[in-house]
């Protein structure tokens, strides 16, 4: 019995011996590795790669670059609205051209009529009417127009005279702003058309995009509607590049026509005193083609 006693103790001392050992086994096999990894292992170099330089992109590979309005095809996309608007200018261009060439000075109020007048005003027996009136044929311009019809009123009362001048003068400005009345309803009706042209193209536009949600095309709506309406606004924008100058340039003649009538009634004006002696005779309603009288005694003569 003491015998088995012993035996079991040193069994179970065995026991528990082995189980130190391992424990202590395992304990140093899971440590040294790790230590010996960390410790003994050298750093590994990172790999070096070379950086490869891409060539730059192009401005067409690039999807967000931007690029400029081309503003001729934006004229061939605006539609049958810019028929009458090319029309227009044309028109524009044409009438402007006509009025510089016939509102010049020397075309309403030529130099060689006021020299010939100052010369007929010189002479020792007064200014004749007769050599006023065939200084008128010789040059004929708005000036000598107004001025004949003062003429025909010589040996009339003055205020009559001068009702005349007025009359005839109203009448020649009225004559030489017509064309340029053209210019001022290029300049209000160019817009509109416009106008009308963009609402045409944005209604376009609405329609073809609600077209594309009906066929289910699978194009971007908001893409689309943008594109038909900035096309359509080019008619707007032509209309106002045609009435900002249709407007500038009418401005322009009607006050270009003023100032030179203003000028042709200041010298008629300046007539009307030399022929005070005439009031009260006959009026020289006949006789300015013949030959001019010597004298103002002669004169009297003819016209009796």
């Amino acid at each position: 019995m003491t015998l088995f006693c012993r035996l079991n103790q040193r069994l179970t001392y065995t026991v528990v011996f082995g189980i130190l050992m391992f424990l202590i086994t395992s304990n140093m096999g899971l440590t040294e590795p790790a230590v010996s990894a960390t410790v003994l292992t050298p750093p590994i170099a990172p790999e070096f790669i070379p950086l490869q330089t891409a060539p730059p992109a192009s401005a067409e590979s690039q999807p967000n670059a931007k690029t400029g309005i081309n503003f001729l095809s934006l004229l061939t996309q605006g539609g049958w609205f810019m028929l009458p608007l090319i029309a227009l200018s044309l028109g524009v261009v044409t009438i402007a051209i006509e009025r510089f060439m016939a509102l010049r000075r020397e075309k309403i109020f030529p130099n060689a009529l006021i020299d010939q007048i100052s010369e007929l005003s010189q002479s020792p027996n007064g200014l004749d009417p007769r050599g006023v009136y065939q200084a008128c044929q010789r040059y004929p311009s708005s000036a000598s127009y107004v001025i004949r019809s003062m003429l025909v009123k010589v040996g009339r009362p003055q205020m009559e005279m001068e009702n005349a001048v007025s009359e005839s003068s109203q009448r020649e400005a009225t004559r030489l702003s017509q064309m340029t009345s053209w210019l001022a309803l290029a300049a209000a009706i160019a817009p509109l058309i416009g106008l009308l042209g963009t609402v045409w193209g944005i209604t376009q536009a609405f329609y073809d995009t609600t077209q594309m949600a009906e066929l289910n095309t699978g194009q971007n709506r908001g893409v689309a509607l943008a594109n038909g309406i900035y096309v359509a606004l080019v008619t707007t924008m032509v209309g106002l590049v045609i009435a900002i100058p249709a407007a500038i340039l009418s401005h322009h003649f009607e006050n270009r026509i003023i100032q030179l009538m203003n000028q042709i009634e200041e010298m008629v004006y300046n007539l009307l005193p030399q022929f005070e002696r005439y009031e009260g005779q006959v009026r020289f309603t006949q006789g300015f083609d013949e030959p001019i009288p010597t004298s103002a005694s002669t004169a009297r003569k003819t016209t009796e």
